[in-house]
């Protein structure tokens, strides 16, 4: 039975933007993301599932102040919480989105998303990736 608590857990995630990252132990602890100074992550925990054949990675994701996230997909699901700062959210096929400490996004699979206009503050996100074991993470999406 999934819980309030345990789905909030799950849903708790973040904005990513780690283009070439390989979902693996040490790449997901080490890997720096192509193109994004200002721009760190932490693993927090790694579980195989939801399903045989994927992963769900939880990171704490740091994005410095005038830092943009450039324009990427995952091969997954991405849910998010806004722990610290402000930041924009486009989204593919809907309005973009402001938002702040104690605010939660999702986006679908597949769906290109980056940060919009870069925050004057630090923006502190907690990330839940579910993908494919062995598939990137994110990768570059088209503009």
């Amino acid at each position: 039975m999934l819980t309030r608590r345990g789905f909030t857990g799950f849903a708790s995630c973040a904005i990513c933007a780690v283009a070439g990252f390989i979902a693996t132990d040490a790449s997901a602890e080490t890997a720096s993301p192509a193109g994004a100074s200002g721009f760190t992550r932490k693993l927090l925990s790694k579980m195989d599932g939801p399903t045989p054949g994927y992963v769900t990675l939880v990171m704490e994701v740091e994005i410095q102040p005038g830092v943009i996230v450039p324009r990427h997909t995952h091969p997954g699901i991405e849910s998010g919480y806004v722990v610290e700062g402000n930041i924009e959210l486009p989204i593919q096929g809907q309005p973009t989105r402001s938002l702040k400490a104690g605010d939660g996004f999702q986006i679908p699979v597949a769906t290109p998303h980056a940060g919009g206009r870069p925050s004057d503050t630090k923006v502190k996100v907690v990330s839940t990736y579910v993908v494919e074991k062995g598939k990137p993470l994110a990768s570059p999406a088209p503009e």
